[in-house]
């Protein structure tokens, strides 16, 4: 299912990222195919239209965009935020190659209607670039 599909996503990219600070040294990720969504100060990838959920969110800054998935991103502290669509748990997003601010990830949801959103990343439109067949 796309749950556990996203779930297993989640569990690689975790573990990818304890490998690369275990390491010592940054070591990011690239995407290949389609539109790449990338960081609009440094180009580092962070994600693909195949993690693109929808378009219609807002961010800090504008527009914002709702992600299955990201790479190349580091995580703020959690902290309880009251959004638009209610009281959620978040933890801001930054980018791994210049520790830009990209956005935030949502940890908890705390209405029904707002739990499809857990483990889910809002990147706003301002932070990044869009590359056509990498």
């Amino acid at each position: 299912t796309q749950s556990t599909w996203g779930q297993t996503r989640q569990a690689i990219e975790q573990l990818r990222d304890r490998k690369r600070q275990h390491m010592g040294r940054l070591s990011k990720l690239y995407l290949n195919g389609g539109m790449v969504y990338q960081c609009a100060t440094c180009q580092t990838h962070l994600a693909t239209e195949e993690d693109l959920i929808s378009r219609t969110f807002k961010g800090r800054t504008g527009k914002g965009f709702l992600f299955n998935s990201a790479i190349n991103v580091s995580y703020g502290p959690e902290e309880n935020r009251v959004l638009l669509t209610g009281l959620h748990t978040i933890a801001d997003v930054y980018c791994v190659g210049c520790e830009s601010i990209l956005g935030w990830k949502y940890i908890e949801a705390y209405e029904e209607s707002q739990k499809y959103k857990i483990g889910k990343f809002i990147l706003e439109e301002a932070t990044m670039n869009v590359i056509h067949d990498v």
